[in-house]
């Protein structure tokens, strides 16, 4: 009995299929042929002429960069030198106010130990001469007293020391100031120490 092989029904023979990717992998190859080829093609005069031009403004800005980076640090430089010089000679203005008051105190000094007469008075008026000459000075450098004498009392500007009865000034005014408040311009330096009226006991 004779065997026959069987055949496969109705299908491609495997030797004779073709590799499924063989065309797109041609098809991919000469794409990216082309798109080298595109790539290494020799710059027109006109591109190089602008690749030339943008480098050229490349190296100005990056210049002006460099300059403007020194010229800030100079500044800071300059300016870090100016405030530590303000900051040390801050009172030289007011100092050469001043001096004119130490000369009438080294001659009013001067004068009551080489003075026979009158010793007293001369000594008086030379004292009262540098306190003007003095208060001037530190007038106008914005020191303002505050009188605080039978003025309401502010405890933004007066600090109590105590209460005393009185029919004369008012409650709540103060009576009498033991020691002058101070204030440049609108900061407050010392507050005047003062004592407060109140009202006598019945």
């Amino acid at each position: 009995m004779s065997t026959k092989q069987s055949k496969p029904a109705d299908g491609p023979n495997p030797e004779e299929l073709e590799p499924p990717h063989e065309t797109a992998t041609s098809e991919t190859d000469q794409a990216g042929a082309q798109t080298t080829d595109s790539a290494m093609a020799p710059l027109t005069p006109h591109q190089i002429e602008e690749l030339k031009t943008k480098a050229a403004k490349a190296d100005e800005h990056w210049e002006r960069l460099l300059r403007t980076a020194a010229d800030l640090e100079n500044f800071k430089k300059r300016a870090a030198r100016e405030r530590q010089e303000a900051t040390r000679f801050a009172n030289a203005s007011l100092l050469e106010k001043l001096i004119p008051a130490l000369d009438n105190f080294d001659m009013a000094l001067a004068a009551a130990n080489n003075a026979e007469g009158n010793t007293v008075e001369s000594l008086k008026t030379g004292i009262a001469m540098i306190h003007t000459q003095l208060k001037s000075a530190l007038a106008e450098a914005g020191l303002e007293e505050i009188n605080a004498q039978d003025q309401p009392f502010d405890p933004n500007l007066h600090e109590a020391v105590s209460q005393e009865e009185s029919e004369d000034v008012p409650e709540g005014h103060v009576v009498r100031q033991l020691r002058k408040g101070y204030r440049l311009r609108e900061r407050l330096l010392r507050p005047a120490s003062v004592i407060v009226a109140r009202k006598p006991a019945a």
